[in-house]
């Protein structure tokens, strides 16, 4: 007898309903509950070698996810390694213990651009590929214990044995030109620090109380932090993400609120950094917010190992000190280049807007050589702002910062721009109103261009842009406004070849006042009225 066709909508249930039971076993099979493993979800025990359990289960079936389902778990270290997802559920809670002895023995890290043996960082892993931290969940580091231990530490006290382990297995480490802090020798551990590692994914998960360095990606390649809460009370360097060294990064959609800088790229420090000689490269950085902090994004100063093709995007910053910082000093050397940031609102910025710093720390001038940085071709546009300064670019006399410009800026600010050793500096529609002062002061910049720059709130005796020493300026399309004492000020023996074009200075007292120092006179291209 024949057996019946089975009609095809039949046919289709069936095959779904054991594609769905195959599909299920399959990614039962991938998950790796850490609770199965003997981890306590109400804190009780430290869950640290059943987590590890998990995750050695999983690598022995080629990879998987290490699951935590709701609830609070203590641990000491978590090491990952290749095709290992921690997923973090809603409701789970990953506490990490301040007992110091439990992140020895030291392992392999990086500590501010050196490369040292440290205690492990909380989340570490090295030479992974395809490892991952999601979920929805909380993960704390505990960090007071570590901030007082190195707050309180006085130098002629007894090292600690934490100290002496630190002394025994860095006695050949390479060290920067100021040893101080590696000659400590407590290094604090940071949060996350993966270690040449590729395809490397953070989202979705909160962080607090980090240690030191919240997110610290070393020498990685392909670096996604998507969608990542971090918030750490004022403490010391607990940056939020310092990816150092890395190459394809992508940080997105993520909120920080922090102790030090809110994001900050680094490349190693001094001769370390040389030595390594790796960039930080190929970064995007966009929609984020970013609260308290040093600096929104920042720079350096340790970018010994060079930093190039960065962009930062609509981002907003409110309540940092500054909104983008670079920095770097004499002995770093390293080059950083190729810079765009565009289309960012700072508000309630403490100290400067932009900063572009090469004696971050004070040197001496001294000959060009590999111990010198360099900041050139770096770019802003389209950003507002409500800052105490405007703008900060301090070069050295050896190697000015080259090749800045800004685009489409408007600044409420108490002052304006300061800039001193720079050549090709370009201004171009950019209004800078200040409390006190003018917009811009320029000692000693080359072939400064500034087009159609603009104040509505002039002060009485104080030009709108003053220039000092300043040489191949053209300066074109200002229109006053009405009140404007002296639109701009020339002084200084080396102010030279002084070209302005397409001008409206009716409205001001005094287009042009040129100092009895100015020896050459300025050439008028066309178009000048009221000067």
């Amino acid at each position: 007898m024949k057996s019946p066709k089975l009609p095809n909508s039949i046919k289709i249930l069936l095959i779904i309903c054991i594609s769905t039971f195959f599909s299920s076993k399959v990614d039962a099979q991938s998950y790796f509950n850490v609770v199965k493993f003997g981890a306590k979800n109400d804190s009780s025990k430290l869950a640290t070698q059943a987590i590890k359990k998990a995750i050695d289960a999983a690598v022995k079936e080629g990879g998987g996810t290490v699951y935590f389902p709701a609830g609070k778990y203590l641990t000491g270290p978590i090491h990952l390694r290749s095709n290992i997802t921690i997923l973090i559920d809603a409701g789970a809670e990953l506490h990490f213990s301040d007992n110091f002895d439990d992140y020895l023995p030291m392992v392999q890290s990086r500590y501010e651009g050196v490369d040292v043996m440290s205690f492990s960082p909380l989340f570490y892993a090295y030479k992974a590929e395809n490892i991952s931290i999601i979920g929805r969940g909380i993960i704390d580091g505990h960090g007071e214990k570590w901030w007082n231990f190195v707050e309180g530490y006085k130098e002629d006290q007894p090292r600690s044995k934490w100290q002496l382990t630190f002394d025994k297995q860095n006695k050949d480490i390479l060290l920067p030109d100021d040893a101080k802090q590696m000659q400590r020798g407590f290094l604090r551990p940071p949060f996350i620090q993966p270690m040449f590692c590729k395809n490397v994914l953070i989202q979705g998960i909160t962080i607090r109380n980090s240690p030191f360095w919240t997110v610290n990606p070393e020498f990685c390649e392909n670096v996604t932090v998507h969608a990542v809460t971090i918030n750490n009370p004022p403490s010391p360097n607990t940056d939020g993400i310092n990816p150092e060294s890395c190459k394809n990064v992508h940080i997105s959609d993520c909120h920080i609120s922090v102790g030090d800088d809110c994001i900050t790229i680094k490349s190693g420090k001094d001769e370390p950094g040389r030595k390594m000689a790796v960039p930080a490269e190929n970064y995007t950085i966009t929609n984020c917010t970013m609260l308290s902090g040093h600096g929104g994004v920042v720079i350096g100063s340790e970018m010994s190992g060079d930093v190039r093709k960065i962009v930062i995007s609509n981002c907003v910053f409110d309540g940092t000190d500054r909104g983008i910082r670079i920095k770097t000093a004499r002995g770093r050397g390293g080059v950083v280049e190729e810079i765009r940031v565009d289309n960012i609102i700072m508000k309630n910025i403490g100290l400067q807007a932009i900063v572009l710093d090469m004696q971050y720390a004070k040197t001496n001038v001294e000959k060009v050589s590999e111990r010198t940085p360099k900041f050139r071709n770096i770019h802003f546009s389209n950003i507002t702002g409500q800052v105490n300064q405007a703008g900060y670019l301090n070069g050295l006399e050896e190697m000015p910062i080259e090749n800045i410009t800004f685009t489409d800026v408007n600044m409420e600010a108490k002052t304006g721009f300061n800039i001193s050793f720079s050549n090709k500096v370009e201004f171009h529609n950019v209004q800078v109103n200040t409390e006190t002062g003018p917009s811009i002061i320029a000692t000693r910049v080359n072939n400064l261009t500034i087009n159609g720059f603009k104040s509505y709130k002039p002060h009485a005796n104080v030009p709108i842009v003053d220039l000092k020493n300043v040489s191949d300026l053209f300066l074109y399309n200002a229109f006053p406004v009405t009140g404007t004492s002296i639109y701009m000020r020339l002084s200084g023996a080396g102010t030279k070849n002084i070209a302005i074009g397409n001008n409206n200075f009716r409205n001001a007292r005094l287009g042009i006042r040129k100092e009895k120092d100015v020896f050459e006179n300025i050439d008028v291209i066309s178009g000048d009225k009221g000067q």
